[in-house]
């Protein structure tokens, strides 16, 4: 059963669908997320957040799952 995801910063919507699979930069280290996760608000530290095989750099943020949705509002990282 996939997850259904929604990936946005302040200003507009970067993904929205499903995956199997999400890995994100927590505040206490680098965790995934999967179909029938339990219920977690953390916050999201600068790296890379992966949506099964897609990558996104981010500054920070904030990742909400319950009941196989997970919402992620992040700042994207600037490319120098």
């Amino acid at each position: 059963m996939p997850l259904d995801v929604s990936l946005l910063n302040p200003r507009k919507v970067i993904f929205s669908g499903k995956a199997r699979s999400i890995i994100v930069p927590g505040e206490q280290g680098v965790f995934e997320v999967l179909a029938f996760h339990k219920p977690i608000l953390s916050r999201l530290l600068s790296g890379i957040l992966h949506i099964d095989r897609r990558r996104y750099p981010i500054e920070r943020g904030i990742i909400k799952v319950n009941n196989n949705m997970v919402t992620i509002i992040a700042e994207e990282q600037v490319v120098q």
